[in-house]
């Protein structure tokens, strides 16, 4: 992920915080999620002389980078915990 990239997410995800701390994401529909995205979306595609819809689509891109850059940590975390066969030691 790019420096650029880094900067943005943690820019939305930080508004996001600070609109959606009371929103409990697995109750809450995504389009009213977005919603509150809105005004920080608008305001950074404008920064980046972006549609709207074009900066969400880079949105979406970050977020699913972020998400497998995540995923791929927890799967190292997890295989100091186990044997390299995939099982945790816990349960053999």
């Amino acid at each position: 992920m790019t420096e650029e990239n880094r900067k943005i997410l943690a820019r939305i995800n930080a508004y996001a915080e600070n609109v959606m701390a009371d929103i409990d994401p697995q109750k809450v529909p995504v389009s009213v999620q977005l919603d509150k995205l809105r005004p920080i979306m608008e305001e950074m595609a404008a920064e980046r002389k972006m549609s709207l819809e074009e900066f969400f689509i880079l949105y979406m891109d970050i977020q699913s980078e972020a998400s497998c850059i995540s995923d791929a940590k927890l799967r190292d975390e997890l295989s100091d915990l186990n044997d390299g066969e995939g099982m945790p030691l816990l349960y053999k």
